[in-house]
């Protein structure tokens, strides 16, 4: 059968079918010419529906000397065969397929229509189709759309043999075949495709930013598509490229010809020379520009950027080199391994990165060495923002002695620390404490034209108030207000407990003034910061104020503050107003708590209450905690004014082993308690505990000390 439709004929089939009209289902009903012979195979009658009469004897004749060698609709004759010629092999491929698969349909159709016939006579009716219609393609050239859209017209004429009905039958299922070959051959190059580099490419990237399932198989299948389609456009292209050359080979052949027939009329006809430049115009634009080199210069550097290169693959001995490093100890030489491993890769500024990268997944702190080794290396780049990172993470972790030597450094390669680095050693310098340094950092900003913001700020505040010098902390929220910016409540409380712990009550009430005039509403921390102010500076009535207030905000003072307010009425032994404050709490559901004993076991004790402090301290362990600190001290102040040795030496000793917890005010204390209840060599241990402290020992106290050993009022010491 390959004989009877070739390559060509199948190009103009895929040709018909985007002019043919949409074609209609066969019905044999639809033709009615009479038979003029019957052949002799079964049911010819019928069969003879889709055929002229002029022609039936010949289609009798074509079926009765063919039906024997007819198989499956598929093969045709021994003489058939012998007479084919030897084509490519996709070729044969490409006629078999179409063979194949229209006459799989046609036997479909015929078999409907006809169900009543056997398969002789199907094979018989196939075989005069398939000859009819390779005849007609192979005779009619360009016919087809004739043949398609006026097939009474052609019968009418003389030319065909099949009915109108028929031959739309035909074409249709021409039309069907080369569809689904075209959608197979497309399925099969989609194959190719799916496989292709570029996609695998970007599915890969695609998982990567987290696409997955459903998704990422259609975006597969799109991009492979859109692969597909470019390619066949630019195959299209080149098509069209060798036929316009092979034109103009075949027109310059002509014009040589006549040429030379005709010698005297030929002429060589040119264009002529272009002067000047050339402009290209694109709406508007005149991009001969030379402006617009630049542009694409710049958009050239903008896609490094988008889309940086990946770091080179590391391999072989490289990669047993990288593995050492990953594996090093913060102890350990890197130097030579980095020296090798430079030598084997040749690394860009990209592969440094990755490198660090990987440090800083395993070990933070080999990071930090190799980063700060490789900022002399010429391949890695360095720029100020390299600098800046190990400031940073220096800072973070207060380590203010590597983030200096990386500003030495900085500095020796000649690169001024710009605003970030200041504002980073700023915080790390007020987080350590050291007000020199961080009043350089910040002096630095001013320098550089830098506007203090509110984080700069509040460091430099917090680093005045760790000092112990509120009052330039105060000074700039001075600053601040008077450029409009609004400072945050935790720098006012951080000011406001500096001064509480200072006994500055005045500067403790100009922040809380401060405080309502930047409308922050108090709290019960500020209030019983102040009612701890007025109480150490033996004010009671203010500091029952504040107290008070703590009540009209609607809130509950909680254990500590009415232990201030206990301290307090302490100051000036108004006992009375202690126990009506308790009892009015207590009535509002207050327990007191372990502050609140703590001061009323200290009041009993500076009373000599020896048994009533002893209770509260009873009333502390029944709350299930330790003792406060300045419980043992009120405790070692007590038994020894009682002169009871043994009790008040048992206290001394706690004292003595966290003595770095005494501040001055409670050296003296004990000391002056020691020397009442006569251990003077006690005191003097404790003086020297104190001097060692670098604690200035009062003028009253050394003169307490001098009286007691002149009047020999000395206790022998307990080791």
């Amino acid at each position: 059968m390959k004989q009877l439709i070739s390559k060509q004929t199948i190009d103009k089939l895929s040709k018909l079918k985007s002019s043919s009209r949409i074609l209609l289902v066969c019905r044999p009903s639809l033709s009615k010419a009479p038979i003029a012979t019957t052949p002799s195979l079964p049911n010819w009658t019928k069969c003879c529906r889709f055929l002229h009469t002029q022609n039936t004897t010949a289609a009798a004749g074509k079926i009765e000397s063919s039906s024997s060698s007819w198989v499956g609709g598929k093969t045709l004759s021994a003489e058939m065969l012998s007479d084919q010629s030897e084509t490519d092999d996709n070729d044969d491929d490409t006629m078999n397929e179409f063979l194949s698969r229209f006459v799989w349909i046609m036997r479909g159709k015929l078999m409907e229509v006809y169900p009543d016939f056997d398969k002789k006579t199907i094979d018989g009716m196939l075989l005069v189709i398939v000859g009819k219609v390779v005849s007609e393609l192979e005779n009619q050239g360009g016919g087809l759309d004739q043949i398609v859209e006026g097939g009474s017209a052609a019968s009418g004429d003389g030319d065909g043999d099949f009915s109108e009905d028929l031959w739309k039958t035909v074409w249709e299922v021409s039309n069907v075949v080369l569809e689904d070959m075209e959608k197979a051959k497309r399925k099969e190059k989609m194959k190719s495709f799916l496989q292709a580099e570029e996609v695998k490419e970007m599915c890969r990237f695609a998982g990567e930013v987290g696409i997955r399932g459903e998704m990422l198989r259609e975006y597969r299948f799109k991009w492979a598509r859109e692969k597909m389609e470019e390619t066949e456009f630019y195959h299209r292209l080149e098509r069209r490229f060798k036929e316009e050359e092979e034109q103009k080979e075949d027109e310059n052949g002509i014009g040589v010809a006549v040429e030379q027939r005709d010698e005297e009329e030929s002429k060589v006809v040119s264009l002529p020379k272009r002067r000047g430049k050339i402009n290209y115009k694109i709406y508007g634009l005149d991009l001969s520009d030379s402006k617009w080199s630049q542009v694409a210069d710049k958009i050239h550097e903008a896609e490094k950027i988008m889309w940086p290169q990946e770091p080179k693959q590391i391999d072989g001995k490289c990669k047993i080199v990288t593995d050492k490093i990953l594996s090093s100890q913060e102890e350990d030489d890197l130097s030579p391994l980095i020296a090798e491993w430079v030598q084997l890769l040749q690394p860009s500024r990209l592969d440094w990165i990755n490198l660090l990268d990987r440090l800083k997944e395993r070990n933070a702190t080999l990071y930090l060495k190799i980063a700060e080794h490789i900022l002399g290396e010429e391949s890695f780049q360095t720029n100020k923002r390299d600098y800046s990172k190990l400031i940073d993470a220096h800072a973070r972790d207060n380590r203010p002695e590597d983030a200096e030597r990386i500003i030495k450094k900085m500095s020796e390669n000649g690169i001024v620390p710009d605003i970030l680095t200041s504002t980073t050693m700023l915080h790390m310098y007020s987080k350590a404490g050291d007000l020199d340094q961080a009043k350089a950092a910040f002096e630095s900003l001013r320098t550089q034209g830098f506007l203090p913001e509110v984080g700069v700020y509040n460091s430099m505040i917090l680093a005045y108030v760790n000092a112990g010098n509120p009052k330039l902390g105060e000074s700039l929220i001075r600053e601040m207000e008077a450029r409009d910016i609004t400072p945050s409540k935790e720098i006012f409380m951080a000011l406001l407990r500096s001064y509480v712990q200072h006994g500055d009550v005045t500067g403790a009430q100009r922040i809380a003034n401060t405080m309502m005039l930047f409308r922050f509403q108090h709290t019960l921390e500020s209030c019983t910061l102040l009612v701890e102010a007025y109480g150490k500076a033996g004010d009671p009535d203010h500091a029952r104020g504040w107290f008070d207030s703590v009540i009209n905000l609607g809130l509950k003072p909680d254990d500590r503050c009415t232990a201030s307010m206990i301290a307090a009425y302490e100051k000036k032994n108004l006992l009375d107003d202690a126990l009506d404050l308790l009892l009015k709490l207590e009535k509002d559901g207050f327990e007191p708590g372990v502050a609140t004993y703590s001061v009323l076991m200290d009041w009993m004790g500076n009373m000599q209450l020896i048994d009533e402090a002893e209770q509260v301290l009873g009333k502390i362990a029944e709350q299930g905690e330790a003792p406060p600190f300045k419980v043992h001290i009120s405790l070692c102040d007590m038994y020894a004014r009682a002169n009871d040795e043994k009790k008040a030496l048992q206290a001394l000793g706690i004292l003595e082993a966290k003595q770095e917890q005494l501040g001055p005010e409670e050296f003296e204390r004990i000391i002056q308690a020691l020397i009442a209840g006569g251990f003077v060599q006690d005191a003097l241990k404790f003086r020297g505990l104190m001097e060692a402290r670098r604690f200035a020992v009062s003028e009253k106290l050394k003169v307490e000390l001098q009286a007691s050993q002149t009047f020999l009022r000395r206790r022998p010491s307990v080791r």
